[in-house]
């Protein structure tokens, strides 16, 4: 951009250091003093926030498909998302010379209210003053990614917490029975064509409508290089017409456009002990809620409280524990004491993800209005920048300056029936 042809070294080196009032020459004592803005002019201030939602922006896959909405001003919290109901058929045929019986809409409105979210970094007066970059421009690049990333985040978990899932190819019935890492690879529930296709299934029967011709899906990197085995996927070069692809689009199955991103949600159980991924049974229970593990690896007290774990194949729930051995209920609401039956020396996986502790992969398939959010420009996303000597009394030294950013931001999901995640493992 020709911006960058201005000088725009406030936070860089040279002979000029920032004051309270503006910039200090070292050599004359000249001041310059500063433009509205704290020490950043009206056009600085605009390039800077375009800058950090420019850098905020590519992150967000989660929300590039959702049914936007500004954020209110003046209005409370809440913000409106609207959805209609399809009219019913009208199979009746209409009596001669008579006007038959008029329709109305409905309107649905489904409302969310709005949180905020924000980071900022400080920067001290001797960096300022001996550093080579522009850091104000660096900082604001670096906050832009983190608000991104933490944006996407926030949709992301609305989205993969919707009540339609399909486990692979739908022959198992949880995220704890999918297998990955067997050697025999169709063992494995890996992502495949046919899970794809399943789930458009799904949606056409729901008569959810595609964006743009095709559904979408949102894809971890893990997971398409399962599928893209497959000998009917499409590269986007290889479309009839490849003119409107979207950014980060990897190719197209089934209908479904894929959408590729790191930051898909990945479900990941975290290691039992300190040293180790598992535990192992000292010895064998016969229907009993308590048991008793090896003491090799390091468990502190209570560690384990509300973790789910895999005994044989057999989810449980830990409400207690001591370094060598654990109690367990049926489920989350530790109501009911567990009935264990499990051999001596059975490994004791942890249980939130796949079986044996695999990591589980969602791929979301929706289509259009399947879900909205509030928008970052128009104080959806903000850029903050206090100079040095901003904070008063508070730094009596001007020793300290900041940059960070604030988003004002909500995602819901509008028709449950137009999303659906698949869960898979994936061969890594």
């Amino acid at each position: 951009m020709t911006i960058f042809n201005l000088d725009l070294q406030l936070f860089g080196a040279g002979d000029k250091v920032l004051g309270t009032e503006g910039e200090i020459n070292v050599k004359n004592g000249d001041v310059t003093a500063y433009a509205e803005g704290e020490g950043l002019s009206p056009e600085m201030k605009t390039y800077y926030s375009d800058y950090l939602i420019d850098n905020a922006e590519p992150a967000l896959v989660h929300d590039r498909f959702a049914q936007k909405h500004a954020i209110p001003a003046g209005n409370g919290k809440s913000v409106q998302f609207r959805k209609y109901d399809p009219l019913p058929k009208l199979t009746d045929p209409i009596a001669e010379g008579i006007t038959p019986t008029g329709q109305t809409i409905n309107m649905g409105i489904v409302n969310a209210t709005v949180a905020q979210y924000g980071g900022y970094v400080e920067l001290t007066d001797l960096l300022l003053m001996t550093a080579i970059d522009n850091n104000l421009c660096m900082a604001t690049k670096l906050l832009g990614s983190q608000a991104g990333r933490t944006l996407d985040t926030i949709s992301r978990e609305v989205l993969v917490g919707g009540t339609n899932v399909q486990y692979a190819e739908g022959d198992v019935s949880s995220r704890s029975q999918l297998v990955g890492g067997n050697e025999n690879r169709a063992d494995n529930h890996y992502l495949t064509v046919d899970a794809v296709r399943k789930a458009v299934r799904f949606l056409k029967n729901q008569n959810a409508e595609k964006i743009d011709g095709a559904y979408v899906a949102i894809i971890h990197p893990d997971c398409a290089y399962d599928l893209m085995s497959d000998p009917n996927w499409k590269y986007p070069h290889q479309y009839a017409d490849p003119s409107a692809i979207f950014e980060g689009e990897i190719g197209r199955i089934e209908g479904v456009r894929f959408i590729e991103s790191t930051e898909a949600k990945v479900f990941h159980a975290e290691d039992l002990a300190e040293n180790a991924r598992t535990l192992t049974v000292s010895d064998a229970v016969n229907g009993s809620d308590t048991i008793s593990f090896k003491t090799d690896a390091n468990v502190a007290d209570g560690a384990l409280v509300g973790r789910e774990v895999l005994i044989e194949g057999k989810k449980y729930y830990v409400s207690a524990n001591t370094s060598s051995s654990m109690t367990l209920c049926t489920d989350s609401t530790k109501a009911t004491a567990a009935s264990v039956t499990c051999a001596a020396n059975a490994i004791i996986y942890p249980g939130e993800a796949g079986a044996n502790g695999v990591d589980v992969y969602a791929t979301l398939v929706f289509g259009e209005n399947a879900y909205g959010t509030t928008t970052l420009a128009d104080g959806g996303l903000e850029h903050i920048v206090k100079q040095l000597g901003s904070a008063g009394s508070s730094d009596p030294l001007n020793q300290r300056a900041t940059v960070g950013w604030k988003a004002t931001k909500v995602t819901v999901r509008l028709v449950e029936a137009f999303m659906i995640r698949i869960e898979t493992a994936a061969s890594v």
